[in-house]
């Protein structure tokens, strides 16, 4: 596994790219199971009620969640890349500049 986490305004996110041999979650819509590398990350978006409370830059914001919808790469950069781009775009959808966000990506260690 690939952890890529996004770090902006005070919060972070976190998604993850399984590769060949790992199981990553299955969704509806999820790529298919011969895809090399699976991302899968949360999606959300500011919404002016409901939703969850979240601290961005000392203020209080609401967001709602979207399915987690898999996708597939046949290549790690590819993956990596399509990664860094989504979390980037999650905090600009709550109003982070994406050049604010640090992202970092790891390989978990194994087991």
């Amino acid at each position: 596994m690939i952890f890529v986490r996004g770090s902006g305004g005070g919060t972070d996110l976190t998604g993850t790219v399984f590769e060949r041999g790992e199981d990553p979650p299955t969704y509806k819509g999820a790529p298919d199971e011969d895809a090399a590398y699976v991302w899968v990350c949360d999606s959300f978006y500011q919404v002016e009620s409901g939703g969850s409370a979240l601290l961005v830059d000392g203020s209080e914001i609401r967001v709602a969640f979207e399915e987690p919808m898999p996708r597939g790469f046949d290549t790690r950069d590819r993956a990596v890349s399509a990664a860094r781009e989504h979390v980037r775009t999650q905090f600009a959808r709550i109003g982070v500049d994406p050049g604010d966000v640090d992202v970092a990506v790891t390989k978990a260690d194994p087991a």
